[in-house]
């Protein structure tokens, strides 16, 4: 399993010069089996280089997954370049919606007067799922959803293959339980033993006093969920729009000498674009 990272900025797209180490895209994930099953996780703005590397390579046929449909995650999806092939086969899965709603929330965002294209002129073959079961495999992966606690709700994933796993929560506040969210125990135990999780990571200890009940974590509480959970390496994501590259450094040295402190293996990094961890 490869994994691929095209954005791990949060709510908006940034650009500038104290970005440039961490980028400004927003949410967007590839995985890759080791069948080359080729899984999109999230449309953030990153979809678009993804898109365009997909193109370069004439891979016709994904399966996407999303978090939720809040318009970070969503916004890069008229612009991902496969859409506009006949060639192109997608597989969409109906986690944490209905595929009704799926279908419903990807046509809005190119319906009039929100796009010129309209989601009728996608020449893509697009395929919907009926349900969001338990788990699910695509390929050789197994794919398990879990609740996040998340405004509006929403899906955390583990994905496993070859028996390494990668868990990925972002737009998870593990210090308040929104509607349908999980406890902290619940996240514990569905991260047990994963050898790389990436966690939504966003607030301070300080800023997180003004955001509470905003839906992201205050990173203190990602790395006790890390140490209690046993993962191997850590990933910081859903990076604040105002994080400069020098304060994400600043955190990520400080989550290194907190794992080192407690004398834990525990590697811990800032997620960037363009980042990429084979398991």
């Amino acid at each position: 399993m490869e994994i691929t990272c095209w954005g791990s900025r949060g709510s908006i797209p940034v650009s500038g010069k104290s970005y440039l180490k961490y980028g400004g895209d927003t949410t967007s994930l590839e995985i890759r089996t080791k069948n080359n099953d080729i899984i999109a996780v999230d449309a953030g703005t990153g979809i678009r280089r993804f898109g365009n590397t997909l193109a370069g390579e004439n891979a016709n046929e994904v399966h996407f997954i999303f978090t939720h449909a809040h318009w970070d995650h969503l916004m890069g999806f008229p612009f991902f370049k496969p859409l506009y092939s006949k060639h192109s086969r997608f597989r969409m899965h109906g986690c944490p919606f209905h595929s009704q709603f799926v279908e419903a929330i990807l046509s809005t965002i190119m319906a009039p007067p929100n796009f010129p294209v309209k989601y009728g002129d996608i020449k893509a073959r697009m395929i919907y799922e009926k349900a969001c079961p338990q788990e699910f495999n695509i390929g050789p992966l197994a794919v398990t959803p879990i609740p996040i606690s998340h405004p509006n709700g929403g899906s955390g994933y583990k994905f496993v293959e070859d028996g390494k796993t990668f868990v990925f929560l972002t737009d998870n506040e593990l210090g308040y339980i929104h509607p349908g969210g999980r406890k902290f125990r619940d996240y514990v135990e569905f991260t047990a033993g994963a050898d790389l999780l990436i966690h939504d990571s966003e607030y301070t200890p300080g800023e997180y006093r003004t955001f509470i009940e905003w839906g992201h974590s205050v990173y203190t509480d990602v790395l006790r969920l890390a140490r209690e959970a046993g993962v191997k390496k850590l990933g910081l994501f859903h990076i604040n729009q105002e994080r400069s590259d020098a304060q994400m450094d600043k955190m990520v040295d400080t989550c290194r000498q907190y794992f080192a402190d407690l004398s834990l293996n525990i590697e811990c990094v800032g997620v960037a674009s363009d980042m990429r961890f084979k398991l």
